[in-house]
């Protein structure tokens, strides 16, 4: 008998309370020991194979014919999209995005959002980066506690964000507020009731009715004219998908930079000999930034369905399961990192996951390095160290490796 068929699961993966206090990364080693595809039963679904090993999840999402992010095979959520939506919610007026879409037509979209973060089009986005970089860190109060999260993690990205979809600066508090509620379903805080959620997604579709208009009316280099304006498969984008491929770019362009950024300073304060080491040769953020992507694994999953009977390692798949790949689990396998818990901003040479692989891989990956490695500059060269204050609050969630809030102190130096 297989894992599948001996019912209900003893672990349940899906539980978003396993993720309240912390990752489960000593669980994750467990199952990569000894049911590294592991059948996992669900209360209100239909189970899912956990996919824990970083070679496994590599084969798997470089074969899109055989393992489906499509939303009519259910998407890339644990949920199935096209039961309940994108979000969760249930909304009828959201598109499908294009990470719920396999190739050819996935390539389609990749390439025309493209051009919008190619270095001709970015010019010197670098130093509008680090220049808006250096007024947050600036306005931080040094030698005392404060929330880096909100002075620091989310609105730097979401900053930049609002300069690729060419929309203005103050615009990022509510872009925090309507991500966090995309991807917060199974937090209270986040989806604090249905009405709550159908009033936040009335403000954001208004917002993308307004951007929408303006930018088939009058179309600049931006992504949001990308978006709104290059036709996919012949046809010409409509409000729908451009509200869906809107919360995918707000979505993937955030939450990864911000909780990366996060994490890491966790990171510094629980081991200032990195930090040590990053002040004393700055160079190493030109491959650190990997680093803190694998460490903090800000994505802890995506889906896929299996579209024919086939196997994942030794591990018979049948047409029409969910493939779920914890890349949380992947970026600490033993079989490809050393150490693998530790974090050492002096390891090279390595691929991770924490951007995904394959057909689906972020195609803002660079950037986010790159906003990483810039406001770590500047922080070696004005903080001594870094003080945990508290632990941070966590989302909960089984998606997101999210921090709420960050408290801590930066010494000065």
């Amino acid at each position: 008998m297989n894992i599948k068929e001996q019912g209900m699961s003893r672990i349940d993966l899906k539980d978003p309370d396993l993720y309240q206090q912390r990752v489960p990364h000593d669980l994750f080693a467990q199952l990569r020991k000894e049911q590294p595809v592991y059948w996992n039963d669900e209360v209100d679904g239909s189970g899912f194979w956990a996919v824990m090993k970083h070679k496994d999840i590599c084969e798997v999402s470089r074969n899109p014919a055989v393992f489906s992010s499509a939303y009519e095979n259910g998407g890339h959520r644990i949920f199935n999209e096209n039961e309940v939506g994108l979000t969760g919610a249930g909304e009828s007026a959201v598109g499908i995005p294009f990470i719920s879409i396999d190739p050819p037509l996935h390539t389609q979209y990749r390439k025309a959002i493209m051009p919008a973060l190619s270095p001709a089009r970015l010019g010197d986005i670098e130093n509008r980066i680090r220049e808006r970089a250096k007024l947050l860190i600036e306005q931080i109060p040094f030698d005392q506690e404060v929330d880096i999260v909100q002075l620091l993690s989310a609105p730097l990205p979401l900053l930049t964000l609002a300069e690729l979809l060419g929309v203005k600066p103050d615009v990022w508090k509510d872009l925090y507020h309507w991500t966090n509620a995309f991807v917060g379903e199974d937090d209270p805080e986040f989806r604090q009731s249905p009405e709550a959620m159908q009033q936040t997604m009335i403000e954001f579709m208004s917002f993308c009715q307004a951007l929408f208009e303006e930018r088939r009316a009058n179309p600049g280099h931006d992504i949001a004219t990308l978006l709104a304006t290059v036709p996919i498969d012949g046809k010409a984008p409509v409000l729908r998908d451009f509200i869906g491929n809107l919360i995918l770019t707000l979505v993937g362009g955030n939450e990864t930079t911000r909780n990366s950024m996060s994490h890491t300073i966790v990171n510094f304060c629980k081991n200032p000999e990195q930090w040590d080491k990053i002040k004393q040769n700055p160079e190493l953020l030109k491959t650190a930034t990997a680093e803190m992507v694998r460490h903090a694994s800000p994505v802890l999953h995506m889906r896929r369905t299996a579209t024919q009977d086939t196997m994942i390692g030794e591990q018979k798949i049948a047409k029409g399961d969910k493939v779920v790949l914890w890349y949380s689990s992947a970026n600490r396998d033993e079989d490809v990192f050393e150490r693998p818990d530790e974090f050492d901003v002096t390891r090279k040479g390595f691929q991770h996951v924490g951007f995904g692989f394959g057909q689906h891989v972020c195609v803002g990956s660079r950037l986010a390095e790159m906003q990483l490695r810039v406001v770590f500059e500047l922080l070696a060269e004005r903080v001594e160290r870094f003080e945990l204050k508290s632990e941070p609050r966590r989302f909960r969630s089984n998606f997101l490796n999210g921090l709420k809030n960050l408290n801590v102190v930066l010494v000065a130096k």
